[in-house]
């Protein structure tokens, strides 16, 4: 097990944040029931990814307001990654994904963060108001990597978030220096050169 990772999730209210955490860690969230408005809450999870098991901390953020969606400075201060959510029934949530992605790139203290965002809700056609293939275009200028899921597929949730820790718990480019012996040959073609 490597780093211990750290996640915020964050989008305006009422896109799913807290439905996709309690599925994606528990398996037991139940689509349709009441929902509460989020505090702040933090889950723990151990994702597997193919360098093993990694733990990776998920800060469940209250929702943000539409007209100023600018996350609390406590969360950019630490966070290795970040889960933009919106809702694909909900244009507007879609919409603020911008102005946030501006806000964190901005104000972040960890240049190396790694951001993604989730489509929530996708099962969702007739109701549909953000088309995939604007998103993906929004979220290609940006340089996110962005997915469509929903609570009621567990696995639509799973690809993301693995994708997401392989990508924060990669070990960091190391520098390549020649071989010894190549340096050498080097230096003897270079001086029989001058003879």
């Amino acid at each position: 097990m490597g780093k211990n990772c750290k996640v915020v999730v964050c989008g305006q209210t009422a896109v799913g944040k807290t439905a996709l955490l309690e599925q994606l860690i528990h398996g037991d969230h139940i689509v349709g029931q009441p929902m509460f408005s989020t505090i702040e809450d933090i889950y723990v999870g151990q994702i597997e990814t193919d360098r093993g098991v990694e733990r990776v901390h998920f800060y469940d953020t209250a929702g943000l307001d539409p007209m100023k969606p600018e996350l609390p400075k406590q969360y950019l201060s630490f966070a290795d990654g970040f889960v933009l959510v919106y809702d694909v029934t909900n244009e507007k949530s879609f919409q603020s994904m911008d102005k946030l992605k501006k806000s964190i790139e901005k104000h972040r203290e960890k240049k190396e963060a790694v951001i993604i965002s989730l489509g929530n809700k996708c099962d969702m056609k007739e109701g549909k108001q953000v088309e995939f293939n604007a998103a993906n275009k929004w979220a290609q200028g940006e340089k996110v990597r962005l997915w469509e899921v929903s609570v009621s597929n567990r696995q639509s949730l799973v690809d993301p978030i693995v994708w997401l820790t392989t990508k924060m718990t990669q070990p960091p480019n190391r520098p390549t220096f020649p071989a010894f012996g190549a340096s050498r040959r080097q230096k003897a073609s270079s001086n029989s050169e001058l003879s």
